[in-house]
């Protein structure tokens, strides 16, 4: 396959590559937040730390995700 042709088959797969990535990471950090919460109580403060903790945590393998796609490997 020529190399024009297969360009935005590479978009798509970044695309859903940094998507899954992020919305499962922050899909991770709100359900373990709140499973905490609901064993200790703490109906708020844990749902919020996963929610920053799921963010950066899908923020930063993105920006992985798309070094890796940009260096070519």
């Amino acid at each position: 396959m020529r190399q024009d042709k297969r360009r935005p088959y590479q978009a798509m797969v970044l695309y859903s590559a940094i998507l899954s990535q992020l919305v499962g990471s922050i899909l991770m950090g709100i359900f373990g937040g709140r499973w905490l919460d609901g064993i200790w109580g703490t109906t708020p403060l844990f749902l919020i730390i996963g929610l920053l903790l799921g963010l950066s945590t899908g923020i930063y393998t993105m920006l992985q995700t798309v070094q890796h796609f940009n260096s070519g490997d």
